[in-house]
């Protein structure tokens, strides 16, 4: 049973955008794997509906289960949860993520056994996009594993002192804000390192803007912003 008196090791951040209900997928899978060791915190541009409470397990304290709202914006929304939260660890999930029945065990034995660095899990797009998409997978396993550039998509994880070391993510913003968070925790030294285990996202924004347009766009926005954060990094390496 959950312990409502000990505190979390890990809070789970999920922001919301407007008329965004991919979330409530999520919840049911996180839902059950709650424990004393953590907590989960929705941070959402609309009021907290009623079906939310609903949701919660009857053994999660509403401590540990809450909606917090605020303007729109996923970095600040993001800095909000990680404010509000009151883990040791912060695990950044967007709301069209799918994850495994053991994830919330597995992330969190990651960050115990190595508390300095950022953790991120491999994408996959779930086959509602189109037929093309294992090659944006293994450009995201290329940026990742070998780049170090894991995206906010594949669930990053780190110590919450860290986090609020490195300076939060940027609400200055149009875009880029993960990947910017992924360059200042390089350049403080800290380590990017796998989960080695997979979280599912939805393909379907590919599917309605057009595959290669979205796939360049993309490529051409992270390169953009990746090219002076890369300078800097090497230059002061």
């Amino acid at each position: 049973m959950l312990d409502g008196l000990s505190g979390p090791q890990l809070s789970v951040v999920i922001p919301v955008g407007p008329d965004d209900t991919a979330w409530r997928e999520l919840l049911s899978q996180l839902a059950p794997q709650l424990d004393a060791r953590s907590e989960l915190l929705v941070v959402a541009t609309t009021v907290e509906p009623a079906e939310f409470a609903l949701r919660r397990p009857s053994e999660v304290p509403p401590t540990r289960w809450r909606w917090l709202s605020c303007l729109p914006g996923r970095a600040a929304q993001q800095n909000i949860g990680a404010t509000a939260a009151t883990g040791r660890f912060l695990w950044f999930l967007h709301a069209d993520s799918q994850v495994e029945p053991d994830v919330m065990t597995v992330i969190l034995a990651r960050c115990a056994a190595d508390p300095t660095s950022l953790w991120y899990f491999d994408l996959h797009f779930l086959p509602d996009g189109p037929s093309h998409m294992w090659l944006n997978e293994l450009g995201a396993r290329f940026r990742s594993r070998v780049l170090g550039l894991p995206f906010g998509d594949q669930g990053l994880a780190l110590s919450r002192d860290i986090f609020f070391r490195l300076g939060g993510f940027r609400a200055d913003l149009r875009y880029g804000e993960d990947h910017l968070l992924v360059w200042s925790a390089r350049r403080a030294g800290v380590r990017v390192r796998p989960v080695r285990r997979i979280i599912s996202t939805s393909a379907r924004r590919y599917q309605q803007r057009g595959w290669l347009r979205t796939t360049l766009n993309h490529f051409w926005l992270t390169w953009r912003q990746a090219l002076p954060e890369a300078t800097a990094w090497l230059r002061h390496r």
